[in-house]
């Protein structure tokens, strides 16, 4: 039998209990991907792979902190022999974790064409969609030993056919719900309306999500699921409002968010009870010039500087970090 729709909104009975002593936990999730133009159109070829290597020291950076990474992969860095070297030792030590990430229009077979509907894998025939996602989690595990046990679809863009994929090939957790957020536009998902807290997609089959973590901050932070849409073609409106701390939309990312924006976050997050808080943002970011939120070498700096004070607030907040095998093994039936 089918599973359920993935995009469909679970029932509060899905929703997902934890052992008495896992508490509020948080995860690191590093969408580990080639470099490309962001600002161009998508393409099979051109992109590059010269920031993989630096995902060593972010490796460090992290156990110095005792957080343990969760590396999704795309199909172009599974088969980059460097990214082995920066993360196997880390992986089979147990110090970080690999997922699967699945870029369609870089990852093979390449039976599509390369166009914004096609970019979200859940658009694809579901054939198609289940033979770029075997063939990525084979190039992975051949990688580093050990089968994936988490996915994130590269543009969130899962679809009615995704749960089930996910379920025969293994994997345990799906992080690809950006609560909070809607792609409808150009074709991908709508999470407007979707929980930021871990819910099952389907129990019987030991399928689980984890959103990423986007909380509403301010007074109208109660209206702001129904309220901040209104607004997605007033950008002039949205920063009026936050800067009168009425109504904010903040994902717990690094990437054109303040680290006193991701603090207002967390305390919004703990103060409701989440949890579990998934942090997220792209592994180009880790070298200058590759992404928007990092251009330079100051902006490098003020990446770590935020990931550093975010870790230290979080432990301040007692707030520990987790990881896929703390998640599951604290799941309750």
């Amino acid at each position: 039998m089918a599973l359920p729709n993935i995009l469909a909104l679970p029932a509060n009975a899905d929703r997902v209990s934890f052992a008495a002593d896992f508490g509020q936990r948080f995860i690191v999730t590093v969408d580990t991907e080639e470099e490309f133009d962001w600002g161009k159109p998508l393409a099979r070829t051109g992109h590059g792979l010269n920031h993989v290597p630096e995902l060593a020291r972010f490796q460090q950076f992290c156990e110095e902190s005792g957080v343990v990474p969760i590396y999704l992969i795309d199909y172009p860095v599974a088969c980059d022999p460097a990214v082995v070297e920066a993360l196997g030792a880390a992986v089979s030590a147990g110090r970080a974790e690999v997922g699967v990430q699945l870029h369609p229009w870089v990852s093979p077979p390449h039976d599509e064409d390369v166009n914004n509907h096609n970019s979200y894998a859940g658009n694809l025939a579901p054939a198609l969609e289940a033979a770029k996602f075997a063939q990525l989690q084979d190039a992975i595990s051949a990688a580093f030993g050990k089968a994936p046990m988490i996915y994130r679809a590269g543009r969130y863009g899962i679809g009615p056919e995704t749960a089930d994929i996910l379920a025969k090939s293994g994997i345990a957790i799906d992080t690809s719900v950006r609560a909070r957020f809607d792609y409808s536009t150009g074709g991908g998902p709508n999470f407007r309306d979707h929980p930021v807290t871990p819910y099952w997609i389907d129990q019987a089959a030991n399928l689980l999500e984890v959103p990423l973590t986007t909380v509403f901050w301010g007074i109208l932070r109660r209206q702001g699921a129904w309220l901040y849409p209104y607004m997605w073609r007033a950008p002039q409106l949205r920063g009026l409002l936050a800067r009168a701390g009425l109504l904010e939309r903040i994902p717990q990312t690094p990437e054109g968010v303040s680290v006193a924006e991701a603090i207002k976050g967390i305390d919004i997050a703990i103060d409701d009870g989440l949890p579990l808080l998934v942090f997220s943002f792209h592994s180009p970011s880790l070298a200058a010039g590759y992404t928007p939120y990092v251009r330079n070498e100051a902006e490098l700096a003020q990446l770590y500087t935020w990931w550093r004070t975010v870790f230290a607030y979080l432990k301040q907040r007692q707030i520990r970090p987790a990881s896929v095998a703390d998640i599951m093994a604290a799941v309750q039936p």
